[in-house]
């Protein structure tokens, strides 16, 4: 049963890869959503204000998705600092960029 549980699905990169892909589109509809939201809002109240707080729900909603998909990147990538391959860059640093030649 142990077997089963820690064996990686085949298209796992491939749904993590449109995962990312979406966060460009999220953000584009957060801001038309809070966008439409500041419209309706301004045409059922005539306050011209709140088509401006519409657009801030957009920003903040569109912020907050960055912020999520930050934070899910950051928890893949957390183990690499002990994994071999890399265990000489997170102990030394990359010094192949500090030569300069010219």
């Amino acid at each position: 049963m142990e077997d089963k549980e820690k064996k990686i699905p085949k298209h796992r990169d491939k749904v993590e890869a449109l995962d990312n892909l979406s966060l460009g589109i999220s953000i584009v509809a957060a801001m038309l959503i809070g966008f439409a939201i500041g419209y309706g809002l301004k045409e059922w109240t005539g306050y011209s204000w709140t088509l401006w707080l519409g657009i801030f729900w957009g920003i903040a909603a569109a912020g907050l998705n960055i912020y999520k998909a930050y934070k899910r990147a950051q928890k893949q990538f957390e183990g690499l600092e002990n994994d071999p391959r890399y265990a000489h860059r997170a102990k030394y640093g990359d010094k192949s960029y500090d030569d300069d030649e010219d």
